[in-house]
Order: structure tokens, then sequence, then C-alpha cells
């Protein structure tokens, strides 16, 4: 009877794992999967602490608009080529672009320009659309301070940073002009599908 009564209870720890719910992130998180021709990359997005932002890139990954497009930027830091920041997105192509957003600065989500934040691209505050940047080191000149609004972050690089790293160093073109002058990617890398996990 209690090698029987042992029997179940083991026969019962072996498989309560299996019945165990699945681990769930935090609340405001949603999980987005970078595949690149370079390789795949994880986001966490955060909807709780940048929501403006946030549902404006899950927009653009769930109606697919991120798909097909590609890293077209590496601009790398001065005396430190490791460091840095890639940009992709839509690059002014409207077919794929919904309305801008508002702008959600830094000192109001608690976010900061970190390594592995994903932020957004823009002209003025206020014109953020599907232009996004990763960076590739902190860069705390990013964030909003007294006069300048910075730029938004609305995530972070939960996994797959080496990929990043790897964009970071693609070859550039010497050309181009203003602040993208020598930043442009020889060979673009392809965003081959964006979504939710």
């Amino acid at each position: 009877m209690i090698r029987r009564s042992l029997l179940q209870v083991a026969a019962l720890l072996l498989f309560t794992p299996l019945l165990a719910p699945p681990l769930q992130a935090a609340p405001g998180i949603v999980r987005v999967a970078v595949k690149t021709t370079a390789g795949s990359f994880v986001v966490a997005v955060d909807t709780k602490r940048a929501p403006i932002t946030a549902n404006n890139f899950l927009a653009y990954v769930d109606k697919q608009f991120f798909d097909g497009t590609t890293f077209y930027r590496a601009a790398r830091a001065v005396g430190n080529p490791r460091l840095g920041f890639i940009q992709g997105g839509v690059h002014r192509d409207f077919r794929r672009s919904l309305p801008p957003i508002a702008h959600e600065p830094t000192s109001k989500t608690g976010l900061r320009h970190v390594d592995g934040a994903i932020s957004m691209a823009r002209r003025e505050p206020g014109s953020a659309m599907g232009e996004f940047f990763i960076m590739v080191g902190p860069s705390p000149a990013m964030d909003a301070k007294a006069g300048d609004p910075g730029y938004a972050v609305f995530g972070k690089v939960v996994s797959g940073m080496p990929v990043v790293r790897k964009i970071l160093a693609e070859k550039t073109w010497p050309g181009g002009s203003g602040s993208m002058k020598g930043q442009l990617i020889k060979q673009p890398v392809k965003i081959l599908e964006a979504k939710r996990l």
C-alpha cells in the first residue's frame, strides 16, 4: 500500500511540470521576434510605460509592414566602432506608413537609451512613424533633458544582441549627407519577418 502510494506521488511529481501554466511575460511587456538575413533577435516592447510608441510599433508588426524592409543604417561611435546604433524600418515607404504619433520622452516613460534599447527615429517630436533604431552601448545624450525632447525608447532587446552587433559592423558607404554621412550600409540587412511571440 505504501509502495503504491509512493509510486502515485512519484507519478504526480513527474507530470506536474506538464500541467503548470507557461511562463508569462511581465504585465505590459510584449515580445517580438525579428528575423533578419543576419540572424534573429527578440525585443521586449513596453506597452505600460510607453503605450503610444509601443503600440505604434506593434501595429506595424501586426500589419506585417516591417516584413521585407531593411536595416539600412549603421551609426558607429567615433573612436569606438563597436558602439552606436542600427536603424531600420519602412524607410520613407509611405505605402507601409501609418500616421505620425505623439512623442513620449524618456523623462515621462522612465525608459533610457541603454545597451539594447529600441527607440523611434524621427525628424521632429511628433513625426515618428515606422522607423526605429537599436542601441549598441548606452547613449544618455539621446534621453530627454531640459530644452531637448530626446528620442522615444519603447523597449529593449532581450535576446540576440550579437545579431544587432553584427549589423552594426556591416560595411557602409563613405558618402551620404548630413547625420547619415558614412552610415548607410552597402548591402542593407533584410528584415524577413517581425512577429509577436
